[in-house]
């Protein structure tokens, strides 16, 4: 099926990537690294610090809460048990690297002087940003009782973790 949306032959398909998880795990990166790209992109200019989190946890949201990656999370979870590699892959591949991107971004942050943050626990604070923002959504769509947030509420739920979170850290 990969093969013939892409326009190519099987045989070719298994040249340029050799099984399926390896077909996985680069769907997975190629996500991951537009989506640090972005946040990259978003880093905060000048010295509004509110907004700029605000963004990036937009983004943030944005990929946690995204139909098809709850859907992808739901089918490794079902399937974990009898594939445990794409679900050690998608957890390092996804879920590790997106809290890194956001941990590295605080770090900028923080250098840059606009947030007090201890740097050996940036991956920490980053891993309590993204579940205070998602978590309770993303379980209620992944357990049926409640549509992903839209850009509105999703936009709402940033501003409320950017403020509880710079209470704390703003200098």
């Amino acid at each position: 099926d990969v093969a013939r949306r892409a326009g190519i032959s099987t045989k070719t398909l298994y040249r340029l990537i050799p099984n399926k998880a390896a077909l996985f795990e680069a769907m997975i990166t190629e996500r991951i690294d537009r989506f640090a790209s972005v946040v990259r992109l978003r880093a905060c200019e000048g010295a509004d610090i509110e907004a700029a989190l605000r963004n990036a946890l937009l983004v943030c949201g944005e990929l946690l809460l995204d139909a098809e990656v709850i859907a992808l999370q739901r089918a490794i979870l079902a399937e974990s048990g009898k594939f445990p590699d794409i679900a050690e892959t998608f957890y390092h591949k996804a879920i590790k690297r997106t809290e890194a991107t956001l941990a590295s971004w605080l770090r900028t942050q923080h250098k840059r002087g606009l947030i007090t943050l201890d740097d050996t626990q940036a991956d920490s604070v980053a891993g309590m940003l993204l579940g205070m923002l998602a978590f309770q959504p993303q379980r209620a769509v992944m357990f049926g009782r409640a549509p992903a947030p839209g850009r509105e509420a999703l936009e709402q739920r940033a501003q409320a973790c950017t403020a509880l979170f710079l209470q704390g850290c703003v200098r």
